[in-house]
């Protein structure tokens, strides 16, 4: 077997691997965690540590998987099929800049490390204002996602990054609840005490966006698959309204935005695999991010509107999709903001 098709296969045994995890026309499990705190569930998270799936696209040197992230965001698009709440992406984001005991303890899922790095809405900044200084750490952190469930947070500054205990003196956490039924925090730090940790959190940042955006493609899959089986056994005029010519053309322009979608994501995939240029990642992320925000909310929209008067209530699961992809499109950049920055890295580029 050569090399392409050995990691064919890898990448095919990471699908099935989602399995443990992800519920198959079942989403009782998503039900019953939203508007709870954390807001998932510490079981399946210890599970999904025991998988491996944090270290996923780390290198084996780093005791990773050495998947990349053509590996991580076909994990992270089986998992926004099931609409699985557990935070991977920002726990793989710590994993990227972790070492030492703090690492082992995330991997090991004994230690939950959540970064803190956005300070203004829709900004892509990780570090405007927080200050480090004598192991003190003062500023505040906006949108942190699922922050009630974390150990440690991993806090961007001017002057580096610090790892500071969720119970630290001087730390405050107020939660907000989310569309989907989980949570941001905003936290304070007030002098708190903070360990301070080598590296940034840029080519992190990256893959985190990227990983939303896998995680969008896979909940647009899942709810397009809900949304054609309703159309093939919802009956009007004595046939399935599947049938009705105008339904069928706008399923095929669902069909065509998604494998778009689908295809920036693969492709933004294999540039930050390949490439350690980070402006041409960050063009590549953001082309993907802001199709799979935009594309996954014109989806699961026209989703409930295909659904007719049952898909705007409660009890019909396509609805958790639609929220859960009003969350996840603003996560890490939204739509317009990833497009202002392709267009001032493509400007740059041509300038160059």
């Amino acid at each position: 077997m050569d090399q392409a098709a050995e990691f064919r296969e890898s990448l095919q045994m990471v699908r099935d691997s989602a399995a443990a995890v992800v519920p198959h026309g079942d989403l009782r499990r998503i039900r019953a965690l939203r508007f709870t705190d954390p807001g998932f569930d510490r079981a399946t998270w210890r599970q999904i540590c025991d998988l491996g799936w944090p270290s996923l696209a780390l290198p084996e040197s780093e005791g990773g998987s050495g998947l990349g992230m053509r590996g991580f965001v076909v994990l992270a698009e089986e998992l926004g099929a099931g609409l699985v709440p557990e935070p991977l992406v920002p726990a793989a984001m710590a994993a990227r800049v972790l070492s030492g005991a703090p690492l082992a303890d995330l991997l090991a899922g004994t230690s939950l490390v959540i970064p803190a790095w956005q300070e203004r809405p829709n900004s892509l900044d990780p570090a405007a204002d927080t200050t480090l200084r004598n192991g003190r750490l003062t500023g505040r952190k906006l949108f942190v996602p699922m922050a009630g469930g974390a150990d440690f947070f991993l806090v961007s500054a001017r002057e580096g990054l610090a790892l500071v205990p969720r119970e630290a003196p001087g730390v405050m956490l107020v939660l907000d609840r989310t569309q989907d039924g989980g949570t941001f925090g905003t936290i304070t730090f007030d002098h708190a005490p903070a360990t301070p940790f080598p590296g940034n959190l840029d080519r992190a940042l990256e893959e985190a966006a990227l990983a939303t955006a896998a995680y969008l493609l896979g909940l647009s899959r899942r709810a397009f698959a809900i949304t054609l089986d309703y159309l093939a056994t919802r009956v009007q005029f004595g046939q399935p309204i599947a049938s009705f010519q105008a339904l069928r053309h706008r399923a095929a322009d669902l069909k065509i935005q998604w494998e778009l979608m689908r295809a920036s994501v693969q492709s933004a995939a294999a540039t930050l695999d390949l490439e350690s240029d980070l402006p041409v990642c960050r063009a590549a992320v953001s082309r993907a991010k802001a199709r799979a925000a935009d594309t996954s909310l014109f989806i699961t929209r026209q989703a409930i509107q295909l659904h007719g008067g049952i898909g705007y209530t409660d009890e019909a699961d396509i609805g958790l999709f639609l929220r859960k992809a009003m969350v996840h499109a603003n996560l890490y950049g939204s739509a317009p903001l990833h497009r202002t920055r392709y267009a001032a890295l493509a400007l740059e580029e041509h300038d160059a």
